[in-house]
């Protein structure tokens, strides 16, 4: 097996905290780290290890394998269950909205 892309990971991590508008500190604060470690992992200056990799995700909730979907042969699970963790997040009338929209296309 060829060694994880931690720049992609990182990356990941970055995007995703971003899109939500959290910061490093309130990513840190939340799984116990200094907010420089957060900033290393997203630089990929350190590794993440995988027990704080799961802190991350929960708290910025998605999954490891939206995050690690680089890492899989077979990305489709990660893409779909991104799409579940969207939708959840919507209002009943956003959801009817987007299921007519994805029906469409």
């Amino acid at each position: 097996m060829e060694n994880l892309d931690f720049a992609f990971i990182g990356q990941r991590i970055r995007e995703l905290r971003n899109e939500k508008m959290l910061t490093q500190e309130y990513i840190a604060n939340a799984v116990d780290v200094n907010v420089s470690h957060i900033s290393n992992i997203e630089t990929n200056k350190v590794k993440v290890s995988l027990t704080l990799l799961v802190r991350i995700c929960n708290v910025l909730g998605t999954t490891i394998d939206y995050v690690l979907e680089h890492e899989y042969h077979c990305q489709d699970s990660a893409m779909e269950q991104e799409l579940v963790n969207v939708f959840k997040g919507l209002g009943k009338e956003k959801q009817e909205l987007l299921l007519r929209i994805a029906k469409v296309l």
